[in-house]
């Protein structure tokens, strides 16, 4: 599909909340909310998708290739369909660190 096919769409990506894993472990001074991830959220506001996402209903499920599962928001309008992550896809680095921490990938 060429971006001149596409239309516009915000979609919205979650990372982890806390940069630490355990969030209540804070250097004296400080508080839980120092831990934020100032990243944990990410607003594309003119990411291309296919033209046949127009008429999504609200709740229907999506895979956005080498991204991961996103599912149509209910504040989406026809014009502006908007999107949030609902299951972000492993990349390789993240299999790498699972398994460094001792998961399976």
């Amino acid at each position: 599909m060429s971006a001149a096919n596409a239309i516009d769409a915000e979609v919205r990506i979650y990372e982890t909340l806390f940069s630490k894993e355990d969030p209540s472990k804070v250097e004296e001074g400080k508080d839980v909310l120092d831990n934020l991830n100032p990243n944990s959220l990410e607003v594309l506001s003119h990411a291309k998708v296919e033209p046949s996402l127009a008429n999504a209903a609200v709740g229907t499920r999506l895979q956005f290739e080498r991204l991961g599962y996103f599912c149509v928001d209910p504040d989406s309008k026809p014009a502006s369909r908007c999107s949030t992550g609902t299951v972000a896809l492993m990349t390789d680095t993240g299999a790498k660190v699972e398994r460094k921490q001792g998961g399976k990938a």
